[in-house]
């Protein structure tokens, strides 16, 4: 028996034992394959995060972020929704920015929510920064009473990370289950991990944002700016410059921004904004200049600059083109330079013939002289009233011309017979000087429309020009010949030519070549001024050429032809000889400047007729009842009464009705023409007078 009892003891012992080992063994089986699983999971979380920080890694906008956090935690949990929300704890609301939504869930992004009405404690509890972890809302304390509000969005579990920063709760990322759920502590850690990492990131990429909006608000203030800015670090590397500067500096930005100063413009180097920039640098004064930077031989381009030191121990500079500003700065200083030069010239050519004509009076005045020298001395003062009419009359054209008060008179002309008036007009000086002129007029007709007066003068004045300004025995070339649809005439001189730099302003007002010392050119530099304008006036162009100083000059006018049927014969009328009366004319003269009035009584008795003069219009009027004068000289400027309504007095009275009335005027306009023509007057006359053809008007009036 009491072996069979060892037997039996020891079999039960065995039996504990063989099932001691059983139970350790399937611990010790459960714990490994806990550990596989929990292995496997730590490598599916470190997986995920792997993937979740090489996605943040590419990205630069939070919204992004945030959904890419959001997809890749909701897939890697296999929950229903991820919520990212942004918490105002003012208002005690929160406003769902992002969602990710799996299983036919809505989405509910942007939409904004009470915090409490999903539980005051909860809400309380995320406030001190620690995790809510509901894994039944309707069985947990804290979310029961609230249970509608989340199932309103079909949530029945729930993990709620907050985000608080310097004691304020920023943010909430939720991870949502349409069924109840455990949370495990894994799955806490791991969601509150993602939560920081997807506030860091999207607090980053939303820096960079703002970064990059500032830069470009910066960029877009720069290259709205009208002048050139560039920035340059204490080595002379251009770090930025915007749109106005790089357009300036005829480069683009990646031939700038990176490299030299010096490089990008070497022909920059050594000039005076090489000087200027190393002062400002070394100095650290700020400063201005204006410099001309010469971008090529051919393109040369003002600028105003400004360079101020900046903190970094570079340069800022701002710079603008004034080369407009300059050339309008030159253009006024020339033509300020041409008018003291025209005013000068003005007050010699005027000192000239009064010069002679002072003498002449003097000479008249000494005593008794001999008839021969009284009519030298005639003679002189003749020729330069002369010379001062032609001088005012000048003057009176280009202020007529620069105003546009100019009226032609156009009608079909014969070339021909203008250029032959306008050679007759000139011979006297070209005979003076020596020259030899030589004409080539194309054959065949030269129609053309215009102003004959006014192309006879056109071609004078180059003609006069050519001969003042080429030494004495030169050598004078008229051509005219048709191109295209135009007359083509040309005046070539062999004289002192032009230099180049004059040649683009020889029609200018005001401009003149060199006077030769003898001042033998003389004039007032208007000729030519009036030559482009009347040229131009007709539809032509005037142009000049000039091989250079000694080589003589080349001007050439270019008038449009007359088509052939709109041409017509223009034939040039017998020139009218007025015919001797047997009796003289008794002629009345008004003018209230004494002078003028008794030196023309005289000329006018020395022609053989009778003269009175007055000097009022009341006086006029009364003498003119009692005289019955045949021809009345009245000056439009008198006192009282001007001429104009002396003329219709005189009109409207029988005794005077008949009289020929000639205005004797300083007033030559259109305008003044035609008032004295209306008023009644016969002719207008502008002083001083031409005698002779006031002597052929009264050789034609019949006495009464």
């Amino acid at each position: 028996m009491t072996v069979i009892a060892m037997e039996t003891t020891q079999r039960v012992r065995l039996e504990r034992e063989r099932r001691e080992v059983h139970q350790e063994q399937r611990r010790l089986n459960a714990q490994l394959v806990a550990n596989v699983q929990r292995l496997q999971l730590l490598d599916q979380h470190r997986a995920f995060q792997l993937a979740l920080a090489d996605g943040l890694r590419t990205l630069s906008a939070p919204e992004a972020a945030i959904d890419l956090a959001s997809a890749l935690l909701g897939r890697h949990l296999d929950v229903s929704r991820v919520m990212y929300a942004e918490v105002d704890e003012s208002a005690g609301t929160f406003t769902i920015r992002r969602d990710w939504t799996a299983r036919g869930l809505v989405s509910i992004s942007g939409e904004a929510r009470q915090l409490n009405d999903f539980g005051p404690e909860i809400i309380a509890s995320l406030r001190t920064g620690h995790a809510m972890v509901v894994d039944s809302i309707a069985l947990d304390s804290r979310t029961a009473a609230f249970a509608s509000a989340y199932e309103a969005i079909d949530v029945r579990a729930n993990l709620a990370i907050p985000l608080v920063k310097s004691g304020r709760m920023l943010a909430i990322l939720s991870l949502q289950n349409a069924q109840p759920r455990h949370w495990t502590a894994e799955e806490v850690e791991l969601s509150a991990e993602v939560a920081e990492r997807t506030w860091a990131t999207a607090e980053a990429a939303r820096a960079q944002a703002d970064l990059r909006a500032e830069r470009d608000q910066t960029q877009n203030v720069f290259d709205s700016m009208m002048e050139g800015l560039a920035i340059l670090d204490r080595d002379w590397t251009v770090i930025r410059m915007n749109a106005e500067g790089l357009r300036l500096g005829r480069r683009t930005s990646g031939q700038v921004i990176g490299r030299s100063h010096w490089d990008v413009w070497p022909e920059a180097v050594g000039s005076d904004l090489d000087r200027f920039y190393h002062t400002v640098m070394e100095t650290r004064i700020a400063g201005a200049m204006e410099y001309r930077h010469s971008f090529s031989s051919e393109l040369h381009v003002w600028f105003e600059v400004r360079a101020h030191p900046t903190p970094e121990g570079g340069l800022a500079i701002l710079y603008r083109d004034i080369d407009e500003r300059r050339r309008s700065h030159e253009r006024l200083q020339t033509s300020d330079r041409r008018k003291d030069e025209f005013l000068a010239m003005l007050a010699h050519e005027l000192r000239n013939p009064l010069a002679p004509i002072s003498a002449a009076a003097h000479l008249l005045n000494v005593g008794q002289i001999d008839e021969a020298r009284v009519r030298r001395t005639s003679e002189i003062i003749g020729r330069q009233v002369q010379h001062l009419t032609s001088l005012v009359d000048d003057l009176l054209d280009v202020s007529r011309v620069s105003r546009g008060q100019v009226e032609l008179e156009q009608v079909p002309l014969e070339m021909r017979a203008v250029v032959v008036d306008a050679v007759e007009q000139v011979t006297p000086l070209i005979q003076q000087r020596g020259h030899h002129l030589v004409l080539h007029l194309a054959p065949g007709p030269a129609p053309v429309s215009g102003d004959a007066k006014r192309l006879v003068q056109v071609i004078a004045n180059l003609l006069a020009n050519a001969a003042k300004y080429t030494p004495e025995g030169g050598n004078i070339r008229l051509a005219m010949q048709m191109e295209q649809e135009q007359v083509v005439l040309t005046v070539q001189d062999d004289g002192i030519g032009l230099d180049a730099d004059l040649i683009p302003h020889i029609f200018e007002l005001f401009t003149q070549a060199e006077r030769t010392s003898d001042r033998s050119s003389g004039g007032l530099g208007l000729g030519l001024a009036l030559v482009r304008s009347l040229v131009e006036l007709h539809g032509g162009k005037a142009s000049c050429t000039s091989a250079g100083l000694g080589y003589g000059s080349v001007f050439t006018v270019m008038l449009p032809l007359l088509a052939a049927d709109e041409a017509a014969s223009h034939a040039v009328p017998a020139v009218l000889r007025p015919v001797a009366v047997d009796r003289p004319l008794l002629i009345m003269i008004v003018d209230d400047n004494v002078d003028a009035a008794l030196t023309l009584a005289m000329l006018l008795e020395e022609l053989g007729h009778r003269v009175i003069v007055e000097h009022g219009s009341r006086a006029a009027l009364e003498r003119a009842r009692t005289e019955h004068p045949d021809v009345c000289l009245l000056d439009i400027g008198l006192p009282e009464i001007d001429g104009n309504q002396l003329a219709r007095q005189l009109r409207a009275r029988s005794e005077t009705a008949a009289a020929t009335l000639i205005a004797v005027t300083g007033y030559g306009q259109e305008r003044d023409r035609s008032n004295s023509l209306a008023a009644g007057f016969d002719e207008h006359m502008v002083k001083p007078l031409d005698i002779d053809r006031l002597e052929a008007l009264l050789m034609v009036v019949v006495p009464r």
